[in-house]
């Protein structure tokens, strides 16, 4: 029933295509024409939904006598079931597959084929699938009620990570763009030209980090950012329109760790230089506000959630140990220890496939 409604759940998705025909004698509700709105008709909670023909176990009932009927409080407890909230579409896929499982798994009931092992192998499995997506969903449901208090408190604990900010951001490229040295009669080694080519990137970091620091120096009088941003990308040989220098709502989780100084700074002071392996950064601080609790309530809320189901998920799965010799395990080579320094001790569940 799993895969039934994966499948069914892929047929939403997917681009209408005809409904499968329903199994012989079966009677399910036709599929309406795109865009046409079925008609409403009062089905009260005790009119079969879907009459299956010639489906039941009795052996002295005739197959044209015998049929199974479904009603409409017993396919809705299954569509629930299922999947809360299941739209008509899916309803009706899932009415004509249903349908279908019925006739055969009468027919398999009549040969006795649920009390082959097979079968009681895939019923213990399924059955474990079953209730592992029950208490999935129900942890999840456990997790969402998330109390006032408990959003405040943590409001308060991390007032820092609701600063919004607007900032302005120079970036200066690492090192300038070199251009080919030209081609000489003499025949250089490999060696010299790859020493020239190292010199030449360090001549090239060492300009671009002295034009970040005289930039700075500018911004920090009140130079226009812009102009300041297009005359880096000039220092560094660029061709093509800057970045922008305005950031929007900034708060400390959109920053790199590096760059959280941008936000300790006061209305309308300048950064020092922050240089990372991207380039040279320099920030000046526009505006800065601490949203309030009702801005970010949700957000905290769907936080605490996510951490406490994601918590609830590691304690209920537990660990397993796989029997490395029948899976083909082999352990992961350890690097050897550096000289002076104890070698690490083993790791558990550094496995893979050979």
């Amino acid at each position: 029933m799993c895969l039934l409604l994966g499948g069914l759940a892929y047929g939403q998705a997917a681009s209408p295509v005809p409904p499968p025909h329903p199994a012989a004698g079966a009677k399910a509700v036709p599929s309406a024409e795109a865009g046409e709105k079925p008609a409403e008709t009062k089905v009260s909670t005790s009119d079969p939904v879907i009459t299956v023909k010639g489906a039941c176990t009795d052996p002295a009932k005739k197959a044209e006598v015998c049929e199974t009927v479904v009603t409409r409080e017993q396919f809705e407890r299954l569509a629930d079931a299922l999947q809360p909230g299941m739209s008509p579409p899916i309803k009706l896929r899932l009415a004509n597959a249903y349908s279908k499982l019925i006739g055969m798994s009468k027919e398999a009931e009549k040969r006795g084929l649920e009390k082959q092992p097979k079968f009681e192998a895939n019923m213990g499995f399924a059955r474990m699938q079953i209730l592992s997506q029950q208490l999935t969903g129900t942890l999840q449901e456990e997790a969402y009620k998330v109390a006032d208090p408990d959003i405040e408190k943590y409001y308060q604990d991390k007032i820092d990570t609701y600063e919004e900010a607007s900032l302005l951001r120079l970036f200066i490229p690492r090192t300038r763009q070199v251009t080919a040295p030209k081609v000489t009669a003499v025949k250089k080694s490999k060696a010299a030209e790859k020493a020239e080519a190292e010199a030449r990137e360090k001549a090239g970091e060492a300009a671009m980090k002295k034009a970040a620091a005289d930039l700075r120096a500018r911004a920090a009088k009140g130079e226009n950012f812009e102009t300041l941003e297009k005359e880096a990308y000039l220092a560094a040989g660029l061709k093509g329109n800057p970045p922008t220098t305005k950031m929007e709502k900034v708060r400390i989780a959109t920053l790199p760790p590096a760059h959280h100084a941008a936000l300790e700074l006061k209305a309308g002071e300048v950064s020092q230089v922050i240089s990372d392996p991207t380039g040279h950064y320099i920030y000046k601080l526009v505006s800065k506000q601490t949203l309030s609790l009702d801005t970010v309530k949700a957000e905290i809320k769907n936080w605490i959630a996510t951490q406490r189901f994601r918590d609830a998920m590691q304690e209920y799965q537990g660990s397993s140990n796989l029997n490395q010799a029948y899976f083909g395990i082999t352990a992961k080579p350890k690097p050897p220890a550096e000289p002076g320094k104890p070698a690490s001790a083993p790791e558990e569940d550094t496995v893979e496939p050979d």
